[in-house]
């Protein structure tokens, strides 16, 4: 019993120690939902992502302490029509993976793949169905 007891005690110490080591998505969000533009950062020190609210529009803006910084688009395809243009309809959520995002439409439920990167053909939206 005494067996079981450690055993058990160390399984659970291993994986509350564990639990503490995963890093999360950083994603400060301005509670505002009245905005048009949104930044998103990365987990990438350099990198944020700029969102369009109103129609789903993407850019990559890269900061740094020298002179190496730019805005380039990730896409510049609308998602909406003019007429369905709303602040805030378009929000994107990080996941585990440092150069990916979920775009998701908040009225219908349409969602998309981001993907930023270095290179332009790094750079890509796909709709996920």
């Amino acid at each position: 019993m005494k067996k079981i007891i450690i055993t058990l005690l160390v399984v659970v110490i291993a994986m509350t120690a564990f639990a503490q080591t995963q890093t999360n998505p950083i994603s400060i969000v301005s509670p505002d939902s009245a905005v048009v533009y949104r930044l998103y950062s990365t987990r990438n020190t350099w990198n944020f992502i700029k969102l369009n609210t109103r129609n789903g529009q993407m850019w990559q803006v890269q900061w740094n302490t020298g002179s190496n910084r730019f805005e380039t688009p990730i896409s510049l395809t609308t998602r909406v029509s003019i007429e369905e243009e709303m602040n805030g309809r378009f929000f994107l959520y990080p996941t585990h993976n440092i150069y990916n995002f979920i775009l998701l439409d908040q009225i219908d439920g349409r969602m998309w793949q981001v993907q930023w990167g270095m290179e332009d053909e790094d750079r890509m939206v796909i709709r996920i169905y």
